[in-house]
């Protein structure tokens, strides 16, 4: 363990602050004297402090910040509680402040643990609230969380979506992003061993390690470079003096950062001196989108020793989950157990940290998964953030997200969110042998129309809804069959 990675960084924070905050003061004195503050002197010096204030890690969670949403048509506040509670997660329920006409399908967003908060999903969140009953796992900074509270690994990880899937209730759906998507699969198997009743309708992946055998990223291959003692030797440190967590052992979030921002630094560097540019010469629309962007990619947590090491040794290291080898609290996982829950796998075509191919994985593992409760999703031209926000998860992702959820509530729904309109079914040739009894044939007429338009999870899934949703041809989205074959 580095005993003095944590406290090295620290002292270095807290001696940063000062000058944070004196950049911040500088600022609000430029806007409080816009003769000099509009001035080409004046706005290079706002953009300098502006560089400032942004240079350094918060460690608390930013607000999500979502006070409404447009539901039937209407504005409906958002209110923000707390459905269940533990020392590591919070379960964050979106309620809607209202009554609408038609429930809406309950759906458990399961967040990353990988050093940002959920709030990264603030996207993902805002979109899915207008249709569905948003939860949210809302994992707590581990350096708040003292020693006394035990220990936080990969088996806690997934008894937390099990417990949280449980308290939402039966037919809830999950939507898992990243580095999740695994234990998510692994809480869906072992509730299915188990035959819970709160096994969920549908799971959906987002970009999930799920096999990194197949086509390895550059993070893949870090993993794998190193045997788990280095990782353990030199990232794991301690939390310092002054905080609840003290003396727990951590991956700190500085860390993590830090490997992020080194695989694309030319890009985030050119951003910051985009920021700086538009700044100075007086053009700040771009340079806020720039500085929102980063004071959220800035806020970051810690993650357990436990968790991350045992995270680095399972999936990426061991590949414990696609060679049948992984256990949970001495449990195997047999995803082939899942028989019950729709599957929808989401990928990037871009994206560099978890390739084409590795969630894909998921529909060989649900061998057992009827065919039509099985999808699969490539989105073209987007890297891994842009498979769960901004204009094409908003446009192209978030309808496929829609359509399988819907279409696998348990409760009947009155029109499938995939269905084109059912024109009504003319049975000429009964109707002309029972000229005589028009009643009757009327009778068949309603009952075959009632089947084919209300059928829930059955042949509505696999025939009606399914046929009308014909991909377009910018896009990848198909029923699975096989996996693509491992890069060796």
């Amino acid at each position: 363990m580095n005993l003095f990675a944590y406290p090295t960084y620290q002292a270095f924070a807290d001696m940063m602050l000062p000058i944070r905050h004196g950049a911040a003061l500088v600022n609000h004195s430029l806007n409080a004297w816009p003769a000099f503050g509009e001035t080409s002197r004046g706005r290079s010096l706002g953009a300098a402090c502006d560089l400032l204030t942004l240079a350094g890690l918060t460690p608390v969670r930013p607000p999500f910040g979502i006070d409404s949403v447009v539901a039937e048509g209407k504005p409906v506040a958002i209110v923000e509680e707390i459905a269940a509670h533990t020392p590591f997660c919070s379960l964050l329920h979106f309620r809607k402040d209202t009554t609408l006409s038609t429930p809406q399908p309950r759906v458990l967003v399961i967040a990353p643990m990988s050093g940002h908060f959920a709030t990264l999903l603030r996207g993902t969140v805002r979109t899915m609230l207008a249709e569905h009953d948003v939860y949210v796992t809302d994992w707590h900074n581990p350096r708040d969380v003292p020693l006394s509270q035990g220990r936080f690994g990969f088996d806690e990880f997934v008894q937390h979506v099990i417990d949280f899937t449980e308290t939402i209730g039966p037919g809830a759906h999950l939507l898992a992003v990243c580095q999740p998507t695994v234990a998510a699969l692994a809480a869906v198997a072992l509730m299915a061993d188990d035959d819970h009743p709160a096994q969920p309708a549908s799971m959906t992946l987002m970009a999930g390690p799920i096999d990194t055998r197949i086509n390895p990223t550059r993070v893949n291959d870090l993993a794998k470079s190193k045997p788990i003692e280095w990782f353990e030797q030199n990232l794991i440190s301690a939390v310092p003096f002054g905080f609840a967590g003290a003396h727990r052992r951590v991956y700190p979030g500085f860390v993590q950062l830090s490997a992020f921002m080194s695989m694309n630094l030319g890009r985030h560097l050119e951003s910051f001196e985009t920021m700086h540019y538009e700044r100075a010469k007086g053009d700040p629309g771009k340079a806020d989108t720039i500085r929102t962007f980063y004071e959220e990619y800035f806020a970051t947590m810690d993650l357990t020793a436990d968790f991350y090491l045992e995270t680095v040794d399972t999936v990426f290291q061991r590949h414990a989950l696609p060679l049948n080898e992984l256990e949970v609290q001495g449990r195997l996982v047999d995803p082939s157990r899942i028989r019950r829950t729709a599957l929808l796998t989401v990928e990037g075509e871009k994206d560099d940290i978890c390739a084409v191919g590795q969630t894909l994985a998921a529909q060989d593992m649900c061998d057992k998964l009827r065919p039509y409760l099985k999808t699969h999703h490539v989105q073209t031209g987007v890297g891994h953030y842009g498979v769960f926000n901004g204009r094409r998860w908003e446009r192209q992702i978030y309808p496929r997200v829609r359509a399988v959820i819907y279409d696998n509530e348990p409760r009947a729904v009155l029109v499938s969110s995939r269905a084109r309109t059912i024109a009504p079914v003319h049975i000429t040739a009964a109707a002309e042998v029972n000229r005589a009894a028009p009643a009757a044939t009327a009778v068949v007429e309603v009952e075959v129309e009632g089947a084919l338009s209300s059928a829930p999870n059955g042949a509505d899934n696999g025939a009606g809804s399914r046929a009308a949703a014909k991909p377009q041809a910018s896009q990848a989205s198909r029923p699975i069959r096989r996996r693509p074959p491992a890069t060796p």
